[in-house]
């Protein structure tokens, strides 16, 4: 008893003790307590509940031109549109409205805003119905995360702690950029840029108020409201937001009022579908990448497809369409129209035409010529026999089965003679051709167990658009061959070749400028073109280039299927003139190579007048044996000491046999003067590989290729 009465007095104290405490101080231990607690328990659930970002990452995968324009979008796999999107990429309007709208303190919310969520709780007690909501952005962003469900407490709560894990892992700027993608907008379009697109038919950057007033009240009740279905609910829902804006002065009353005068629309636009068959090639090679940037300007894809669509319609049931145009000064391709509809079922449409190999006709004669040139074995201003001919028992025909006698060996390409092509063609040799192409990367298709012969030179081998449009972005660069790209990231893994000597290459540029064009496209600006027609019409070609692009055109049946009286000329020229007008041509100028010199016949050497065949040259009765240069001998490397772009030394050079005077040509260019010495020296302009021909009197030839260092 005693021991409990002693205590009494120190209770008492400690009762007294408490009750000075302050008010303040008690709640503020309380919430100290309950918010260590709350912390506690959220970390646990955290742990054990963490966030599904999956969603995030199922985006629709996007193909753009080289300034980041759409150009293609594929749906997710469970066929939603949902593009990424950044906020700087969408207006900034549309974004001060939305959280007007939706979610006033967004950026001093912790992803629940307590203010909204007691209001929104008195105002259910008092009515007994819901008046408004409470969800904050991020708490839609949590719902739009999850499967969806029937509203409900408990959902409600998963919200809040989803929201409140959001803001713990995410900025600001990151969870509203994962709403504007996520957000519902009927259907199957999901996100701002999707909406965006489907409605109005363009990018969310530049939004007018009335359609961004629409687009920020559609997620409320995406498919109740959906414009091309509900036209007068999309109207009503649109209007309110238009009057709230004005009430919170987000927007002035005249610009509300000129807005609701604004129609919704009434139908969904297809999102953008250019360069379907890069976009599908891309895609299919790295499934992986959300984005694939392509070298294509949008503008310029845009401007040749309509072109297609228009030719094509003049065609007949069943006839394709194809074009390239690539920026020559780099190989990226500008514009890549493999079909003129991919969905068109009827003309093919979903076979790309680009890269189907096809007999190119008289396209590789250009080629043929410049190399002809090279070797020194014509000018542009020899003569040329075009009359019948058998080579081993091939004749080949000029395509109007006529023959035009004796023609310069200029007039023998810009007419396409085929004659005159096959005869240079025997001389260079069709297995030196095939190298050619070879060596810059341009793979042909051959015949199936046929050896390499004559009939290559008229379209008897195998090329895609794509392969004949490396080929003239060669003859466009001066002879240096480089491989197209079509994505900008590709990184350049293709070392330069040379195709053709700059000499030989500029002479086929000065006589491809030459060739004489339709009557209809006469004002269309310097154009360096050739047109080609495979045996049986099946594909006619048309390619040329301007002051820096190479366009490629090709039309026929993808099928194989014969086209009566198609050719180059007739159906595939049109098609590239009308693409240079469009694009917009830039004058070609041809840059004079070194050593250069332009002849007339009369100015040119003896045995460069009047091109014959090398077996009749050998037919002759002389009795002085041929030319041999016996130095340098051929393939050498020979060391000049090249200083300040000029050689120390010239090369010496000596033949044997022949008959005096000679001639002497370096890289297709003749000397200055004829020679009666079988020992002269040469003082070279460049270093590199270069060939030298030696002609005698009466037309033996001999010819070597040397490296110069």
């Amino acid at each position: 008893m005693s021991h409990l009465l002693g205590n009494k007095p120190a209770e008492d104290n400690l009762v007294t003790k408490c009750r000075l405490v302050p008010r303040w101080m008690k709640w503020s231990v309380l919430v100290v307590v309950v918010s260590v607690l709350l912390l506690s328990v959220f970390k646990v659930l955290d742990t054990r509940y963490p966030l599904v970002l999956d969603k995030l990452q199922q985006r629709s995968v996007l193909v753009n031109d080289r300034n980041g324009r759409l150009l293609r979008a594929f749906a997710t796999p469970d066929g939603h549109w949902r593009l990424p999107v950044r906020i700087e990429g969408v207006d900034p309007r549309f974004i001060t409205m939305l959280l007007a709208y939706e979610d006033q303190r967004f950026y001093q919310h912790f992803g629940v805003d307590l203010l909204a969520l007691l209001r929104a709780t008195g105002q259910l007690l008092s009515a007994g119905h819901i008046i408004s909501g409470a969800s904050t952005l991020t708490m839609q962003l949590a719902r739009l995360l999850r499967e969806p469900q029937r509203r409900s407490l408990t959902a409600k709560l998963v919200q809040i702690f989803r929201a409140i894990q959001l803001e713990q892992y995410f900025s600001k700027a990151q969870i509203l950029q994962a709403y504007l993608l996520l957000a519902p907008y009927g259907g199957n379009l999901e996100g701002i840029r999707a909406a965006s697109l489907a409605y109005f038919g363009k990018e969310p950057r530049h939004l007018t108020v009335a359609e961004a007033a629409l687009l920020v009240a559609l997620p409320q009740s995406p498919e109740k409201r959906r414009p091309d279905r509900h036209q007068g609910r999309a109207l009503a829902a649109r209007n309110r937001v238009l009057t709230r804006m004005v009430a919170q002065k987000v927007l002035a009353e005249e610009d509300a009022l000129f807005a609701r005068h604004s129609r919704v629309p009434t139908m969904r636009q297809a999102l953008p579908a250019l360069a379907a068959h890069v976009a599908e090639a891309v895609h299919r090679r790295d499934a992986t990448r959300v984005v694939h940037t392509l070298t294509i300007d949008r503008q310029v894809q845009q401007q040749c497809e309509q072109i297609a669509r228009e030719q094509v319609t003049g065609f007949a049931k069943g006839v394709s369409l194809a074009m390239l145009v690539v920026d020559y000064r780099s190989g990226e391709i500008v514009a890549d129209v493999g079909s003129p509809n991919f969905f068109n079922q009827l003309r093919f449409g979903e076979i790309d035409m680009t890269r189907a190999r096809r007999s190119p006709g008289s396209t590789l004669k250009p080629l043929i010529y410049g190399m002809a040139f090279e070797q020194g074995v014509v000018h542009p201003a020899s003569l040329i026999d075009d009359m019948p001919s058998s080579f081993s028992g091939y004749r080949p025909r000029n395509f109007d089965l006529a023959y035009q006698g004796t023609v310069t060996v200029s007039d023998a390409l810009q007419r396409s003679l085929n004659v005159p092509a096959i005869k240079l063609l025997n001389a260079v040799g069709p297995q030196s051709l095939l190298n050619r192409l070879q060596r810059v990367g341009i793979m042909p298709l051959l015949p199936a167990g046929k050896s390499v012969g004559l009939a290559i030179g008229l379209g008897g081998l195998g090329l895609s658009l794509r392969d004949l449009s490396q080929l003239y972005t060669a003859i466009a660069r001066g002879g240096e061959a480089i491989a197209l790209r079509e994505r900008l990231e590709q990184l350049e893994s293709y070392n330069p070749q040379r195709l053709l000597l700059p000499v030989a290459n500029w002479y086929v540029q000065d006589i491809l400028t030459g060739v004489p064009r339709p009557a209809a496209e006469a004002q269309t600006g310097s154009i360096a073109w050739k047109t080609g027609t495979s045996y049986g019409f099946r594909d006619a070609w048309a390619i040329g280039f301007d002051g820096r692009y190479v366009v490629a055109v090709w039309v026929g049946r993808p099928d194989g299927a014969p086209v009566p009286e198609i050719t180059g000329l007739g159906a595939a020229a049109p098609v590239l003139f009308a693409a240079f007008q469009r694009i917009g041509s830039e004058p070609l100028l041809l840059r004079t190579p070194s050593g250069l010199q332009k002849l007339t016949t009369k100015e040119l050497p003896a045995t460069l007048v009047h091109f014959v065949p090398r077996g009749q040259l050998l037919r002759t009765n002389h009795t002085t044996p041929p030319p041999v240069i016996v130095f340098p001998p051929t393939g050498a490397r020979i060391d000049l000491g090249w200083r300040h772009g000029k050689p120390d030394i010239p090369l010496f050079l000596k033949l044997q046999g022949g008959k005096p005077p000679f001639r002497w040509l370096a890289n297709g260019q003749p000397f200055a003067a004829l020679s009666r010495r079988r020992q002269i020296t040469w003082l070279p302009d460049s270093i590199g590989f270069s060939s030298l021909t030696v002609l005698d009197a009466v037309g033996h030839s001999a010819r070597i290729r040397v490296f110069l260092e």
